[in-house]
């Protein structure tokens, strides 16, 4: 029956195979002593609020896994401190597979740049169990500023430095980091006006007291499509699969890249075959036809790795964020 889901899977749209040769080859990775997990219920803990871009991804993805491996699987929220409460949270837990986190490119590779303390090493509380995908962030403007690209806008700020302002969700954000990252590439200077929340800075940005800023496609595109945002391009190294009309900044940026990637970890001592096990059942989820269509649509880019390629991606992300963290001298106190 595991034969006939397999061959199954196989023909899907070609856009999954690539992601289909990692689950075959994985297929084979756990022993007989990963057999007897999970016999109770899993919790992934996601480091923000409910409501955000991981719980449109998480919820639907753990309800298949549910299904697959026999057990509830279930999403917990704990926000807090750019999501270090529940990165703590995980880190401090037993390595038994049954408490996970998802965490995005701010948690698994900028913020150890940022905050000057974490009560965890992010590359040795934790066991990489493998990526989920990337998203971008749609670079947005006010209708009222005259430009139709990126090279108009980058003129403007090149021009005029510090007139054109963009606000973020606060310092360290991913709008700022993705809007520090342009000042340093594009050698330009625009005003960072860091908020107490995303939904403030948006309430300006639509009102035209700011000029620009990067937001989710989710929070932005009713916007676009009534007019009150022009989308400019996207923050991923390449164009978005479901915004291909969009460029990336990349294009009149060379080598820009402020994609959000998602990757889920385990505590540090999981046994090798629990993690392989698990990394196995996420990308058969991700395999599904009918999710991978869904996060499409949201402008998320289903991908899936190995529990070592998650790892290598984290160490390379580390370096090249601290890198801009400290050309930008951001900091969190």
């Amino acid at each position: 029956m595991f034969e006939n889901k397999i061959l199954r899977l196989l023909f899907l749209s070609a856009y999954g195979v690539g992601l289909m040769v990692v689950v075959l080859a994985t297929a084979s990775l756990f022993p007989v002593a990963a057999e007897g997990y999970p016999n109770k219920t899993i919790r992934l803990i996601i480091p923000y609020p409910p409501g955000g871009g991981s719980d449109i991804v998480a919820r639907p993805l753990l309800q298949l896994m549910s299904a697959s491996m026999g057990q509830p699987m279930i999403v917990e929220n704990k926000g807090g401190a750019g999501g270090n409460i529940g990165m703590e949270l995980v880190a401090k837990s037993p390595p038994d597979g049954y408490t996970l986190v998802l965490g995005i490119t701010a948690q698994l590779a900028v913020n150890p740049s940022l905050y000057p303390k974490l009560n965890y090493d992010l590359l040795k509380d934790f066991s990489p169990i493998g990526q989920l995908g990337i998203a971008p962030y749609v670079l947005v403007v006010h209708p009222t500023l005259p430009v139709k690209n990126v090279r108009e806008m980058l003129m403007i700020a090149k021009t005029h430095p510090l007139q054109l302002r963009f606000g973020s969700a606060g310092n360290g954000s991913g709008a700022h980091l993705a809007g520090g990252m342009l000042d340093s590439m594009a050698k330009v200077k625009t005003a960072h006006i860091p908020y107490k929340g995303g939904a403030l800075a948006m309430t300006d940005l639509v009102a035209g007291q700011l000029q620009f800023s990067f937001l989710t496609y989710t929070s932005s595109s009713a916007f676009i499509k009534s007019h009150r945002l022009k989308a400019l391009a996207v923050t991923t190294a390449q164009r978005s699969k479901a915004l291909p009309d969009l460029p990336a900044i990349g294009e009149t940026v060379p080598g820009y890249d402020s994609s959000v990637w998602y990757g889920v970890l385990a505590p540090a001592g999981t046994a090798p075959e629990i993690v392989n096990k698990l990394n196995h059942e996420f990308l058969l989820a991700l395999n599904n036809l009918e999710f991978r269509n869904r996060l499409i649509l949201e402008a998320f880019e289903p991908m899936g790795s190995t529990p070592a390629q998650l790892g290598a991606l984290m160490k390379s992300e580390i370096q090249r964020w601290a890198k801009l963290v400290k050309e930008t001298n951001t900091r969190i106190d």
